[in-house]
């Protein structure tokens, strides 16, 4: 049965919390990479950012609906949902847009735990973790190559 260690990507591009997210749009466009680990400074695994963060980040912004009373405006939508938005979209920052609560596998996990994990949770870059350091990264192609390795080795030769 092949493992995690078996179809990761070890080669992995990462980010730090600081990087701008302009520099991650030029790093995604140079690399033809669709999301990136966030590494601090002690190399651990602090988030990941995608594609789709920073295509949320430019998406548009509904205005909530206010209501005036005594002279004071009182808006019908929680405030700290707004507040969190307007953050998300004048981010500069990669710290700023990323996914901090990580879903993550290890390097002894099954193909199928990793294809159920991205199917479930709908994610489609997990990041291999050992010890609390990032040993790699698998994506929805290294799940297929993987997919047909597998089917390739049990075909009759």
């Amino acid at each position: 049965m092949l493992k995690a260690r078996d179809i990761m990507t070890t080669a992995v591009i990462t980010v730090s919390p600081d990087t701008s997210v302009e520099e991650l749009g030029r790093l995604f466009l140079e690399k033809g990479i669709s999301g990136a680990p966030v590494l601090d400074s002690d190399d651990r695994l602090v988030g990941i950012v995608t594609e789709n963060d920073l295509i949320r980040q430019n998406r548009r912004f509904h205005i909530p609906t206010l209501i005036r009373l005594f002279d004071a405006f009182i808006p019908l939508e929680g405030s700290s949902s707004i507040e969190k938005e307007i953050r998300r979209m004048s981010a500069s920052k990669v710290s700023e847009i990323c996914t901090k609560e990580v879903i993550t596998v290890t390097p002894e996990s099954s193909l199928q735990d990793v294809a159920t994990l991205m199917s479930d949770r709908g994610v489609h870059l997990i990041p291999v973790v050992s010890e609390g350091r990032l040993s790699g990264i698998i994506g929805k192609i290294d799940l297929i190559k993987g997919t047909l390795g597998e089917a390739q080795k049990r075909q009759p030769g």
